[in-house]
């Protein structure tokens, strides 16, 4: 799959393809206006499928990632 989990890489944070670029960063800034080619201006080495990888992670995680930090924030483990 397009995005590898691996606790050697980036601190075991969900990545692209195993590179040191982090779902987390291209979901944000696609969240803050950024377009798609934009992102891929600033990341050269991704792709379009990449892209899309992002965003259906995102949508099939981001919320219980968001529920877990809220609660970790809160002192609930």
């Amino acid at each position: 799959t397009r995005i590898t989990v691996d606790r050697r890489v980036m601190g075991g944070r969900p990545c692209i393809r195993g590179l040191r670029v982090t779902v987390a960063t291209i979901a944000g800034l696609l969240a803050s206006g950024h377009s798609e080619a934009e992102v891929l201006e600033l990341y050269p080495y991704l792709d379009a499928e990449d892209i899309r990888a992002v965003e259906q992670w995102a949508a099939e995680h981001g919320g219980k990632r968001r529920r877990a930090a809220v609660r970790r924030s809160r002192g609930h483990g």
